[in-house]
């Protein structure tokens, strides 16, 4: 580990705090309910890390600030990577600066994923796209009554490229995911825990939390090389496919992402009206 743990670190996009073998780890954004900008992808996989590094923390909480939990991607903050792929002469540098990019944020994701130390979410509010990547990496999750998910990529002209749509089937089936996916379509916590992506609903935010420290502690008091080891099994069964569809999504977006329908979902954010897609 470095000197200064990721515990006592100051981090743009998360607080972090250490107690009883337990790490809680905040969105704080800065962008408006937690969206995911540039400080979150170049943040998130050194401070996970760091915490799997350390011997002090058996189980992290990852919860939101605020009232919500993510909006996900952050499109205002995030469109200076995407504009020069999005160009209409955009030729083999810019995609594969492009594609690039998405290999560096599946990589912040993963770190979630790929922790030794097993990662629990707590949800409330609103968890949109790149939220519900986020949560899929966790191991258990957990939301209040308030919670509502969104796999709001295809609203937006985008294919879902950090994770949902490869992590998405093991733990709520294919049909589920599928009609996700395809719609868009927000659901609330009642219907999230019935398909299976919340374990279980708390009636407030205080109580999702609540839920979610229960189990870390519960989580943190067993032997850690044995629970690591449950985990490397229970990661072992779907790594390999993991990969093999973050590698594909990430050459497909790169090639094809690029649209007049990407280009007008981002305008319409920006004018704060709905997007008028024409297929092109």
């Amino acid at each position: 580990m470095s000197e200064q743990s990721a515990s006592d670190r100051e981090w743009k996009a998360f607080e972090v705090e250490v107690a009883d073998n337990v790490a809680e780890v905040r969105l704080i954004g800065p962008g408006k309910g937690n969206a995911m900008g540039p400080d979150f992808w170049r943040e998130l996989p050194e401070l996970v890390e760091g915490l799997d590094a350390d011997d002090e923390v058996r189980a992290i909480i990852i919860t939101g600030s605020g009232k919500n939990f993510s909006y996900g991607l952050d499109l205002p903050a995030m469109s200076g990577l995407l504009a020069p792929a999005l160009a209409d002469n955009a030729k083999a540098k810019p995609r594969t600066d492009f594609h690039n990019t998405i290999l560096d944020m599946q990589r912040a994701i993963n770190a979630v994923a790929d922790s030794r130390t097993p990662v629990i979410a707590s949800v409330s509010g609103w968890c949109i796209g790149g939220g519900v990547d986020l949560i899929t990496a966790a191991d258990i999750r957990y939301a209040s009554d308030d919670a509502k998910f969104s796999v709001r990529e295809v609203r937006v002209g985008m294919v879902a490229d950090m994770g949902s749509l490869a992590r998405l089937p093991a733990i709520i089936g294919d049909g589920h995911m599928r009609e996700l996916a395809l719609t868009g379509k927000d659901i609330d916590a009642r219907r999230a825990a019935a398909i299976g992506l919340i374990n279980e609903v708390a009636p407030t935010p205080d109580d999702s939390l609540a839920l979610a420290r229960t189990t870390a502690a519960q989580i943190a008091a067993n032997p850690p090389l044995v629970v690591q080891g449950v985990k490397a099994v229970l990661d072992h069964m779907r790594s390999a496919a993991v990969a093999d569809n973050l590698r594909y999504v990430a050459v497909w977006n790169a090639a094809f992402l690029p649209s007049n329908d990407l280009t007008e979902a981002i305008t319409a954010v920006f004018e704060k009206r709905d997007p008028k897609f024409s297929g092109s």
